[in-house]
């Protein structure tokens, strides 16, 4: 049967199947995500915790070589101890880190049954166009999950449970907060690097065009700061440029995928 023949409810059974393989996917990762979560958990998952993760200790030889310490990463002991404050935390940890990490790892896949589901009614032009915008959007998004992991989630971590109000206060950091504060992080860098993408999309369909980027540019920059700021919550202007540069990066990535519009002369618009 053609594509052009087929029902309404023809095409809500192919996405009913496209969704049931997308499923099916995830759960088979989630399920060895399960397996090798303690060994996961240990090494990926907690090595923010620990001096020893690779960011903290380029950040201390990069501020040594400098002449200084920054603020929180001078060369020394950190090693923070989680506790659990409820029986069954461990084990809805272990279930849920497993489902977060089996749908990271199912991403593509699940990109891939999305495509096959719209790609037979697109046409020639319209399927090379969704293609690349597919394969771009899995890139970015894992590239999003691997700049929270490294950068902003250790930055943002370690700032937090160093910071002293009083010297009669002990952080005890709990299971539940630093998993919270994980996951949310990283998924969310992973959205945020899927803007270019949906700036693409809406200058694909006329939404968006080039002359908006130039007119909102120092609007972009002030809004882009606060957020970075929101993200990392410390004075240090280090810490707060290696948030803000891949979200301003980010941006100017976007510039140059949205199409000029008809009447774009390339100019600086007037105020």
């Amino acid at each position: 049967m053609k594509d052009g023949e087929m029902t309404f409810w023809d095409h809500l059974g192919e996405l009913r199947k496209a969704l049931l393989k997308a499923a099916a996917v995830t759960a088979v990762t989630t399920v060895v995500a399960f397996c090798f979560m303690p060994s996961i958990f240990d090494k990926v998952i907690l090595a923010p915790c620990h001096a020893t993760f690779p960011l903290y200790g380029w950040i201390d030889s990069l501020s040594k070589s400098w002449g200084g310490d920054l603020p929180g990463f001078s060369s020394g002991s950190f090693d923070i101890d989680l506790i659990n404050t409820e029986v069954s935390q461990q084990f809805m940890t272990h279930m849920s880190t497993s489902f977060w990490v089996g749908l990271i790892a199912a991403f593509p896949m699940v990109i891939f049954f999305l495509w096959r589901f719209v790609a037979p009614g697109l046409y020639e032009k319209e399927k090379r166009g969704a293609k690349r915008a597919f394969f771009f959007g899995n890139l970015m998004f894992l590239a999003g999950v691997a700049a929270g992991y490294f950068v902003i989630f250790p930055i943002t971590f370690r700032f937090l449970v160093t910071y002293e109000l009083s010297a009669s206060v002990n952080n005890m950091i709990s299971l539940e907060s630093y998993i919270d504060l994980f996951v949310t992080m990283i998924l969310v860098m992973g959205v945020v690097f899927e803007l270019p993408l949906l700036a693409w999309l809406l200058g694909r369909i006329g939404i968006l065009s080039r002359s908006f980027f130039r007119r909102y540019h120092r609007h972009a920059i002030m809004v882009l700061l606060i957020l970075a700021a929101l993200i990392t919550p410390t004075g240090d202007p280090f810490t707060l440029m290696v948030v803000f540069l891949p979200l301003i990066a980010l941006w100017e990535f976007s510039t140059i995928l949205v199409p000029k519009a008809e009447d774009d002369t390339g100019r600086n618009d007037e105020k």
